[in-house]
């Protein structure tokens, strides 16, 4: 065992370093048996909600076992910020990545070698390089716990060639128990992950894919900016948040425009350079109530426990994509929120991207299957949390309470009539053009580009008058959905009947849609007054009683105080979710601090009666 954690020779020692080290009274769901499964010898694969405690399940490990814990993670910040957070709580803990200088690396290797480390996070290209090999030849190696497991699938959702090659740590070291941990994957890619790290005989771990704590919400895209600001001011306007976008250029125009409007709004994509995107995430980690505006580039390894909100701009590659990303909000278990804007361009860009791809047919065929799960989420009139889980192979037994499905029902209304109307036009207009076109078609709107290609004078035109335009926008985004239409790969978007559409339009099979409910406009949404926050622990101050909120405020602004000192991000000093604890029990001496959790004993030690001195001010 490392010298880092002594124990009483009565007490389970994996229990006893996650109260004194990281203060925390119990294990959560099958954290205890992960870990007494990895400290006995054996391999595992583990996937565990964001949020839901992977690194312990390697971390404890580490401790309890003698030799040194490595850890492969495939981003510089991640690796950075989750040794900071051991350091702070009081663990040997190091890393070795492109960012250190050469006497900074050899400092780090001599430590390896001598057994002074706890536990070592190294990037895959390294790992498999001879000198880093040679490293772990000379040194007592604990475990390996390869980290965001998915990347070495070709079917996972951020696929890292690199990863491929670490099948070679059970082949030079058979006896060092291995454990792959991941947040998102379905049956296909965990058996990716078992047959490429060679883990196939490894005890899997599959926790429950639910993260209560995260209300879902989907909203039709009619004016999708103005539908941001307007979620994020009515329900976090002071909090954190990540805006996901699937463009450079949509990323910089909605930082700037947010910007504009007054939030602490920054940019984060490949296209800018390494010291903007290092100085942007940094940023972000250090200071409170910061957006960060984003393409896929951001966000594994990023650690922030109190983001309450991700939103999407344009919808994700996949559920799988979809859940990882907006499990970045909630970590520390308080109310968050995952808003995406969905629209009928979104479902016409994502099938024109997949159908025009060179992407072999048989992953083509399984991208399909991913992005009509997908869209089936966004469409549905059920609990979106059950649809979710669903698709992770886990079934929920009631509604959730927590999506907008939920708190607002969705009904549904036949809409035979007017599908066979969507479908006749674009049967009639030859089945290459667009929604936008096809609308205007049906509500005899007498375009240029109409009159050009006579289908004023189709028996279609005019024919869908008595709807207003989000209907039938509405309309053909489901009828794309449902496979009813098809977009055209080589004709810029034109629509195409699907395979069972002739069904539908002759009358032989009777269609249900979902109705949208009332996306308000800037104009109508000033008039109405806004809407009121949806749930207390949503915006800023989680607390109704004055003098509560008051404290919460104190204690935010004592552990900002104190994290500037230091130069660290102010949730390595506490959680928020320690703070609330605090906020609630109102300790009065070291003791009772020690029991609040989240504290451990070098917390305990360097900033206990920091927070005693604010708590007893507030009273």
């Amino acid at each position: 065992m490392s010298g880092t954690v002594p124990r009483g020779d009565n007490e389970d020692p994996a229990l006893e370093i996650l109260r004194r080290v990281f203060g925390y009274p119990s294990f959560r769901g099958r954290q205890a048996e992960i870990i007494r499964h990895i400290i006995d010898g054996g391999d595992a694969l583990v996937l565990m909600p964001t949020g839901g405690g992977k690194s312990l399940c390697y971390q404890i490990p580490a401790l309890v076992r003698p030799g040194v814990g490595v850890v492969v993670s495939p981003l510089i910040a991640l690796m950075r910020d989750q040794v900071m957070a051991l350091r702070q709580a009081g663990v040997r803990a190091a890393y070795l990545n492109s960012s250190m200088s050469w006497s900074e690396a050899v400092e780090v290797e001599r430590a390896v070698a001598e057994g002074r480390l706890d536990l070592l996070y190294v990037a895959p290209e390294r790992l498999v390089t001879p000198r880093f090999m040679d490293l772990l030849a000379r040194a007592p190696l604990a475990l390996f716990a390869l980290d965001e497991a998915h990347c070495v699938s070709q079917w996972g959702h951020d696929f890292r060639p690199e990863y491929l090659q670490l099948s070679i740590l059970h082949q030079t070291f058979p006896d060092v128990p291995r454990i792959a941990l991941t947040a998102t994957a379905d049956a296909q890619t965990r058996a990716d992950i078992a047959a490429r790290l060679d883990l196939v005989r490894a005890e899997q771990f599959i926790a429950s894919f639910d993260r209560p704590n995260i209300r879902y919400r989907v909203v039709p895209k009619k004016e999708p900016r103005h539908q941001l600001i307007g979620f994020i001011r009515d329900n976090h306007a002071e909090d954190a948040g990540i805006v996901y976008c699937l463009s450079r250029a949509k990323v910089d125009d909605t930082a700037a425009w947010l910007r504009n409007e007054g939030f602490d709004a920054l940019p984060y994509h490949a296209g800018l350079d390494s010291s903007t995107r290092e100085s942007n995430q940094d940023h972000f980690i250090r200071h409170e109530g910061v957006i960060m505006v984003a393409t896929v580039a951001f966000g594994m390894g990023i650690d922030k426990p109190n983001v309450r909100f991700v939103a999407h701009l344009d919808v994700p590659r996949s559920l799988e994509a979809y859940y990882q990303e907006t499990g970045r909000a909630g970590r520390d278990g308080l109310p968050a929120t995952a808003w995406m804007a969905y629209g009928i361009a979104d479902v016409v860009a994502m099938r024109s991207m997949l159908e025009g791809s060179e992407t072999p047919d048989a992953q083509k065929r399984i991208e399909r299957t991913k992005l009509d799960a997908l869209i089936g989420y966004c469409e549905t009139a059920m609990c979106r949390r059950a649809v979710l889980l669903s698709y992770f192979g886990e079934q929920q037994a009631e509604p959730c309470g927590n999506c907008d499905t939920c708190l607002e029902p969705v009904s549904t209304w036949d809409a035979t009539v007017p599908v066979q109307k969507a479908l006749a036009a674009v049967y009639r207009t030859g089945q290459r053009f667009g929604v936008g076109h096809l609308i205007d078609v049906l509500r005899g709107v007498a375009t240029e580009k109409i009159l050009k290609f006579g289908h004023d004078q189709i028996k279609t035109f005019g024919l869908g008058a008595d709807l207003p335009k989000a209907s039938w926008q509405s309309i053909y985004r489901q009828l794309v959905a449902h496979g009813l239409l098809q977009v055209d790969p080589e004709g810029f978007g034109g629509m195409r009947l699907g395979d069972n559409a002739m069904e539908v339009l002759k009358g032989g099979r009777p269609i249900q849609l979902r109705r949208d409910p009332e996306v308000l406009t800037r104009r109508a949404r000033a008039a109405a007054g806004g809407r009121k926050a949806e749930a207390a622990g949503s915006g800023g101050d989680p607390w109704p009683d004055p003098q509560d909120a008051a404290l919460w405020r104190d204690l935010k602004a004592c552990r900002l105080e104190l994290a500037r000192a230091e130069g660290i991000p102010p949730y390595m000093i506490f959680h928020d979710s320690t703070l609330v604890e605090m906020v609630q029990r109102r300790p009065r001496d070291l003791n009772a601090m020690a029991n609040v959790p989240g504290v451990g004993s070098r917390k305990l030690e360097r900033y206990g009666e920091d927070f005693l001195e604010v708590i007893r001010h507030g009273d």
